[in-house]
């Protein structure tokens, strides 16, 4: 697929219609407003290949588990944000004949996604079979204003014919999830009704009882006119439509308006559907589709005057952090602290649209950097409200004393996932959760979090690693033995550097928070003490030890870490030896081979030094670096972020660029063979750390922001801004010099190049840029 969509700085062009590519384009051009999402599906019948996509937040249904092999502590379903109502549906029959692209001639085929303003259209001239040549153009978007409102204009001119065209705008609530594990329909008809001016159409699910209303009221034009004219409505179960057969002209325009609100009891009780509903569409057709779009489109305009990333020289690279900026706003907003950001957001079925450690490790950065602190502090807040759901899963597990183990997959805090090798063993979930305490309170500097909240988890999640590890008499070090890291290429394996280093970093840095409350707030120390039932002296006593004596696998004649025990007895062979017709392994490997090879599917050694690259040296990483790099195939959407900040700092800027398009393009150019079943979210926060990261250097030390920016070779300039400590701070970079300027907000002091630069609010500092 690469170069499929045209290049452009603001928007991702389809131009020409080929069906093997619909179900990709339906994913990377869909819409969403944070609390609904909707795939680039066509409004008018199509009956080739799709997947129908409308999705609503918060709304989820536990599918019945489906493993061969049932094993003790598994989950008992896997949640899935669920196929909503089928609310953009539009069909046209013209002639007695159905507009359906498949069985038509189509030329002029144009599908755009504006990402400025958050804006879905397509333009296209269709010949039916029976000779008909009609033109179309559709404009759609989901209100960033209202946020239970989509609408769609959708304009028919009849080119070579003048007879009876009958438009029929429907709500379709009979509709299936394609990763239904038993075939089961998850929703439920509660009642419709079809009248001359609004009709609604309600569901709940199967189970858990979420319930959900759309509501649609349609206008009708001829040449830019109001039709007068009544619809005839129509009704079945789960099933509304509306009528209107018109006798249309040559070269006369028809559109239709199309206004749906759809509510859930998610945000309102169901009593109220009706008049939430019937009031949200009054305000909507009161405005008008233009004046509606207008709103939407000016909120569009302030949230890229706060996230706009600016690439000089380089149209690719310029589409691909916007295309990721774009679909993480129109993701999560952070309005709602229930919400989360799976890993798909609203655009397909994969991976049930939960929780996973993304989220922490990935997402949180762009958020602390681009939003109020109070978003980022919500998704912190999303994870201590699930506290005692850890606490459940662990003991389902065998663990006891409040140890937590947070879940890999969820949605409302129960373990969902049901492989074992990733349920089970894939612990080091826990350390993202508590590196995001420290990750948010370093950027904010929001230490009260600690005391109310950070503390709890931190010791449910040192109970856990106290609990997971054992005592190795030979080595007489503690080690933990059957684990997943990172690279999921390795199952049950013993001694994965990052799951221990992580784990012991966890323990210490839970060992100086406490000691800093007993110190600073002996009050609020006894509290969470009695509140958690933390026995101080032999807890700490047991986590000092591990923390002094835990084993890390090495090589002491490469002098790297080595990802786990006995990992130098795999045949090492560099990736860029494997034939093209091999990628991606895991669509053409069997898992015994995987398993057995050395090929990383992503950073693990690399994601740990990452996390923590403030404890070890530039060379130390290099040298890892240099080992683990050229044997990572990348088939993770989360592993090229996390190298290009390591090769950018490293100055290996040839290999960050190309890592850069990977993870900035990975939907766009489809690297890993399967945007068709929805978009890679997390990993587009990971897309963004690896412009502010790594090509602009960024980092906090001691509450202060430093950069060190570099550019690859063919950008003339890069310009970002991040908000820190209610400062929005706004990074110019050029081939020769660098400048920085806080636009709003207080005197702040700020390090570039290792240069300490005191600020006052809009003034200027230009420095020039070093050598590397």
């Amino acid at each position: 697929m690469k170069n499929y969509f045209e290049n452009d700085p603001w928007k991702i062009i389809e131009r020409g219609f080929d069906p093997r590519f619909n179900k990709a384009s339906e994913s990377i051009c869909s819409i969403g407003n944070g609390r609904m999402g909707q795939r680039a599906n066509f409004e008018e019948s199509y009956s080739g290949e799709k997947l129908q996509g409308s999705y609503l937040a918060g709304i989820y249904y536990p599918d019945k588990t489906r493993v061969g092999w049932w094993k003790v502590g598994y989950p008992e379903y896997f949640a899935k944000v669920i196929n909503s109502v089928n609310w953009i549906g539009i069909r046209w029959v013209i002639n007695g004949e159905e507009l359906d692209l498949k069985n038509c001639d189509v030329s002029d085929f144009v599908r755009e996604l504006d990402m400025k303003r958050g804006l879905l259209t397509r333009s296209f001239t269709a010949k039916l079979p029976g000779g008909e040549e009609v033109k179309v153009r559709t404009r759609r978007f989901y209100s960033m204003t209202h946020k239970d409102l989509g609408l769609i204009d959708y304009s028919l001119e009849p080119l070579n014919f003048s007879g009876k065209i009958t438009i029929i705008p429907y709500l379709d609530f009979d509709i299936y999830n394609e990763d239904s594990n038993y075939g089961e329909q998850f929703w439920e008809g509660t009642g419709q009704r079809a009248d001359i001016d609004r009709s609604f159409v309600q569901a709940k699910t199967k189970k858990l009882d979420f319930e959900a209303r759309a509501t649609m009221a349609c206008r009708v034009f001829a040449g830019g006119d109001k039709i007068m004219e009544s619809f005839s409505p129509a009704d079945k179960e789960s099933y509304v439509e509306h009528s209107l057969e018109v006798d249309a002209k040559q070269g006369q325009v028809l559109s239709i308006h199309k206004h749906v609100c759809i509510v859930s009891n998610y945000y309102y009780d169901t009593g109220d559907f009706e008049k939430v509903s019937h009031d949200q569409l009054d305000k909507s057709l009161e405005l008008g589709f233009e004046k509606m779009l207008e709103k939407h489109f000016m909120v569009w305009e302030e949230k890229w005057k706060k996230h706009d990333i600016v690439i000089e020289g380089d149209v690719a690279a310029q589409q691909g952090i916007r295309f990721n900026i774009f679909h993480l706003n129109q993701t999560y907003t952070g309005e709602d602290p229930r919400l989360n950001i799976g890993p798909k957001g609203f655009t397909g079925e994969k991976y049930g649209g939960s929780t996973y450690w993304d989220t922490e490790a990935y997402c949180l950065p762009f958020y602390l950097s681009s939003a109020d602190k109070k978003v980022a502090r919500n998704l912190l807040k999303y994870r201590f409200n699930h506290l005692g759901k850890a606490i459940e899963n662990a003991k389902k597990l065998g663990f006891s004393a409040g140890a937590a183990l947070y879940p890999m997959v969820t949605m409302n805090g129960e373990e969902c996932h049901n492989e074992w090798e990733i349920t089970f063993e894939e612990i080091h979930r826990n350390a993202a959760i508590a590196y995001a305490i420290f990750d948010y309170t370093r950027y904010t500097g929001d230490e009260d979090y600690i005391v109310k909240y950070g503390l709890e988890v931190l010791i449910a999640i040192c109970r856990f690693w106290a609990q997971r590890v054992n005592f190795s008499k030979p080595k007489q070090k503690y080690v933990m033995l059957g684990v997943t890291g990172p690279n999921e290429y390795e199952n049950n394996i013993n001694n994965n550097w990052y799951t221990n280093y992580a784990a012991v970093w966890c323990l210490r840095y839970t060992l100086e928070n406490l000691e800093k409350l007993k110190k600073d707030d002996h009050s609020a120390f006894s509290k969470l003490v009695i509140k958690t039932s933390f026995d101080e002296k032999k807890e700490t006593e047991k986590w000092r030890d591990i923390v002094e004596n835990m084993f890390f696998p090495t090589d002491s004649e490469r002098d790297i870490f080595l990802q786990q025990e006995g990992f130098l007895d795999k045949e090492i062979k560099p990736a860029d030896q494997l034939p093209a017709d091999q990628l991606p392994l895991n669509q053409n490997w069997s898992w015994d081979r995987i398993l057995r090879s050395c090929y990383i599917k992503q950073a693990d050694v690399l994601q740990g030094l990452y996390f923590f690259e403030h404890e070890f040296s530039k060379e130390e990483v290099e040298r890892n670096f240099d080992y683990y790099e050229p044997i990572t195939v990348h088939e993770s959407s989360l592993s090229p972020c996390v190298h290009v900040i390591h090769a950018a700092r490293l100055n290996k800027m040839n290999r960050a660029y190309e890592l850069y398009l990977r993870t900035s393009r990975l939907d766009l150019d489809d690297y890993n063979k399967e945007v068709d079943e929805g978009l890679h979210i997390t990993s587009m926060g990971g897309t963004w750390m690896s412009v502010v990261k790594g090509f602009g250097g960024m980092r906090v030390a001691d509450g202060e922001l430093h950069f060190n920016p570099k550019l690859p070779d063919h950008w003339t300039a890069c310009k970002f801004t991040v908000l820190f400590r209610g400062r929005l701070i706004r990074v110019s970079v050029f081939r020769q010099h660098t400048e920085i300027m806080i636009i709003d907000g207080s005197t702040a002091t700020l390090w570039l190049f290792g240069q300490k630069v005191v600020l006052e609010p809009n003034q200027q500092f230009e420095t020039n840029n070093p050598g590397r």
